[in-house]
């Protein structure tokens, strides 16, 4: 009984057996309607057909799984065969309706990502908004649930994780020398000993920054830190809540005498999440995820800055329509959106083009090109203008992206890739209508992608069940099948083989890195000086940078504030490879046709070989006894193998990083030495240091160490899939073939739940047939309908 608990440790959430019954089907019907009320009517229907679909294969899975349960209960030893099935029940029974979909708005200062989810989620004044200065000032998260009230959740740092950022942030005021004057200013007026300087006056009051760590350890915070680490504020109205909210995630300036300003513990915050009450406009399963632009001088943030740009799945890259043209910053931030797409989940990137009513008519009138149509109005001027920005934005990022990802990657071929929105004129609507200023544009794109995924999870869940109902109903069967060991024997054979061969495609596909990899070494090996020097040298002398440039060598070559560009040597120093290795890293993990280079796609055709040999022996070998089993072997296969899916996109973030892991960990002890230079021309003493330490590593192959490093998880990757592959086909194919072994006969009659499972499967075709043709409605009644008027412009 001792291997009873282990698989039966924890019984499955309860699914709702009365889910169809009367007087709960009301109730529960109701709640669906309030959790797609942000959706269409034809939208509507489709999504509940796939929730229904979903609570019924939930409730024949639980049905199934208690049924089991009962029939070995008291058994002292269970064979592997129902251990696999029960565990594979439980599993699926706990499995997550979606996973929600992440969309990051990426943006630097002012940007306008706060007014632009607040205009997304209809309410004007929700997240901080200036101007001025800088708002929010740290990650928020904003989704939708079945709560009744608006919640936020405010996770702060953990002790440890605050004294780490303590000690760091007093060794970068600690100066063990008088300074003269001059020299003093310059401290005073660096940007890392500012910041530094008001993170300790905000927790600890003035005074804070000229002690050092141990008393600090010492000192009582300003304001009580629960020791929960986690405020929850909780309101009946979303302006109620806000105002208790904006405290925590508004960045205070401090006045202009130098006092703190009233004092705030958003240094202590990592994240925030915060919950409407069922949207109308932002369905549940949808994250909104305010994202600042350039990480965090703690390293707990600064992980989680890299994390959650790589966890979204969709990223916009905000920008204000003046500053989009051009600049470091835009660019910084369209750099590390497509690196998502190479490290993360990311599959689809877009530009944001934000506050896109401003336009100065004088002025563009006199740069506007002779020869166009006449302007009659501002309105006209600024739609012209918006249309051009669109034109030509989308062109630069097709550009961009092309260099960078495989010329097949979807997000090449979307419609959209550039939007100009305006959250000022979606609340006034004194210039342009609620379409043009495209926030419900982008409402629909947020629909349409969680539709999609609701289908795709949907579908590969129910077909998932289905399979597993087909073996526990053939466990029950009592018939002996002719040849059975003859037909597995063959099975087993072909699929050894096949695994062979895949092994040796993955190390093809793997192989296609080597050169690129080396030619970005050579390049690296010839420009990293010039690259270091770009990175420390300052058009304005060293004034101001001296503990700035301390504050990357105390983070091990890495510096995140929140009004610098972020500094990262060790990205730098390696961004002559990822140059060379992009477009072959992206090939590698896209998905699409089977070449030498992209690995799913032979992972694709190992599934479907398995699967037409499995078909094929049914065929000829007379497997009409048992078609439940052949079914079920080539639906679990496909479960097997999506699930491997999952593996690699986690695992390829660890590769990709793997460059600048080995180059930051060559360089650690340069950091650490150019750290603790203090005196007199210190900054440049630093420098010195850094370039050193460069130069020595470099000499005795830092970037080809990368090189191998790279090469290793590549290897390990290989290994990991293998591995895999073979433990759970060799499972499978025991499974399968474990049958008559007496115990089977024992267990419970599943009949009536493969039945309805099997109906249940055969109804997916019909509810795909049922949304393409609402589809199809809807689009002809718009095509039908007249278009919407705008406001009257402005007259010239």
């Amino acid at each position: 009984m001792a291997e009873m608990k282990d698989v039966f440790g924890q019984e499955p959430h309860p699914v709702e057996d009365d889910l169809y019954k009367e007087p709960m089907r009301k109730r529960r019907k109701s709640d669906r309607d309030q959790r797609f009320r942000a959706f269409p009517s034809v939208e509507q229907s489709a999504l509940k057909e796939y929730e229904k679909l979903e609570s019924r294969t939930r409730r024949v899975l639980s049905n199934t799984y208690q049924k089991l349960i009962q029939s070995v209960f008291l058994d002292d030893s269970i064979p592997n065969g129902v251990k696999y099935l029960i565990n594979r029940l439980l599993a699926l029974i706990e499995k997550p309706t979606v996973d929600p979909i992440y969309i990051g708005l990426f943006g630097s200062t002012g940007a306008g990502k706060s007014s632009l989810i607040n205009a997304i989620i209809q309410q004007a004044m929700f997240l901080p908004v200036s101007g001025e200065s800088i708002c929010t000032s740290c990650i928020v998260q904003v989704s939708s649930g079945c709560c009744a009230q608006y919640e936020a959740k405010i996770h702060l740092l953990s002790d440890q994780e605050w004294r780490e950022e303590l000690k760091n942030l007093t060794k970068l005021l600690h100066r063990t020398e008088e300074l003269g004057r001059e020299e003093a200013d310059a401290w005073n007026r660096d940007e890392a000993v500012e910041e530094a300087t008001w993170k300790l006056q905000m927790i600890y009051g003035n005074g804070a920054e000229s002690k050092n760590y141990e008393e600090l350890l010492r000192a009582k915070p300003k304001k009580k830190i629960p020791t929960s680490r986690v405020i929850t504020l909780k309101a009946e109205e979303a302006e109620e809540l806000s105002i208790k909210l904006d405290p925590y995630i508004r960045t205070q300036r401090r006045d202009w005498d130098g006092e703190a300003a009233e004092m705030h513990i958003w240094p202590l915050i990592k994240h925030v999440e915060v919950t409407l009450p069922k949207s109308d406009l932002i369905p549940e399963g949808v994250v909104l995820v305010d994202i600042p632009g350039t990480g965090d001088f703690n390293s707990k943030r600064d992980e989680m800055w890299k994390k959650t740009i790589d966890k979204c799945s969709v990223i916009w890259v905000i920008s204000d329509i003046e500053r989009v043209s051009g600049g470091r910053a835009h660019e910084d931030l369209l750099n590390e959106s497509i690196k998502a797409c190479q490290r993360g989940f990311c599959r689809d990137v877009a530009l944001v083009v934000t506050k896109a009513d401003k336009l100065h008519l004088p002025e563009y009138l006199r740069e506007r090109k002779a020869g166009n149509q006449a302007i009659q109005s501002q309105r006209e001027a600024v739609l012209e203008r918006n249309e051009m920005i669109k034109l030509q934005r989308t062109r630069i990022l097709k550009e961009k992206l092309k260099r960078k990802l495989p010329a097949d990657f979807k997000v090449l071929e979307a419609s959209d890739l550039v939007y100009t929105v305006s959250a000022q004129e979606y609340w006034q609507q004194a210039l342009l209508t609620e379409e043009e200023t495209e926030i419900p544009k982008l409402r629909e794109y947020i629909r349409k992608r969680l539709l999609d995924k609701k289908r795709r999870t949907v579908t590969k869940y129910v077909t998932e069940a289905f399979g597993l109902l087909l073996l526990t109903d053939s466990f029950s069967s009592t018939q002996n099948l002719p040849n059975e060991h003859l037909h597995m024997s063959v099975l087993r054979r072909f699929a050894e083989e096949k695994v062979e061969l895949l092994e040796k495609a993955i190390g093809q596909c793997f192989a296609c890195m080597e050169q690129p990899l080396q030619e970005g070494v050579r390049t690296a090996r010839t420009s990293y000086r010039c690259i270091l020097r770009a990175c420390l040298v300052r058009s304005k002398g060293n004034q101001g940078f001296h503990q700035t440039l301390k504050a990357v060598c105390l983070k091990n070559g890495i510096y995140a504030s929140r009004t610098l560009a972020r500094i990262d040597l060790n990205e730098a120093l390696t961004q002559p490879i990822y140059d060379q290795i992009d477009p072959v890293f992206g090939s590698i993990f896209r998905t699409g046709k089977p070449t030498g280079s992209a690995l799913m796609p032979h992972i694709d055709a190992f599934k479907h070989s398995l699967q037409e040999k499995m078909t094929e022996i049914g065929i000829r070998s007379g497997w009409k006894y048992d078609s439940c089993k052949k079914n079920f072997l080539i639906q679990e296969i496909s479960a097997i193998l999506g699930g491997l899916e999952d593996h690699i996109l986690r695992r390829k973030r660890r590769v990709y990083e793997s460059l600048t892991a080995s180059v930051q960990s060559d360089l650690k002890l340069c950091y650490e030495e150019a750290a603790q230079i203090t005196g007199k021309k210190a900054c440049e003493r630093m420098k010195d240091a850094i370039r050193r330490g460069v130069d020595r590593q470099v000499a005795e192959g830092m970037f080809e160490r990368a090189q191998e490093r790279m090469q290793h998880q590549f290897q390990q990757l290989k290994t990991g899939i293998v591995e895999k592959v073979k433990g759970s086909i060799t499972t499978m194919l025991t499974l399968a073939s474990s049958q008559g072994d007496g115990l089977y006969k024992e267990l419970a009659d599943v009949g009536s739940e493969y039945k309805e499972m099997e109906k249940l499967h055969r109804s997916l075709r019909e509810v795909a047939e049922n949304a393409r043709l609402r589809k199809g409605m809807q689009e002809f009644l718009l095509r039908a309908s007249p278009s919407k008027a705008g406001p009257p412009g402005t007259s010239l």
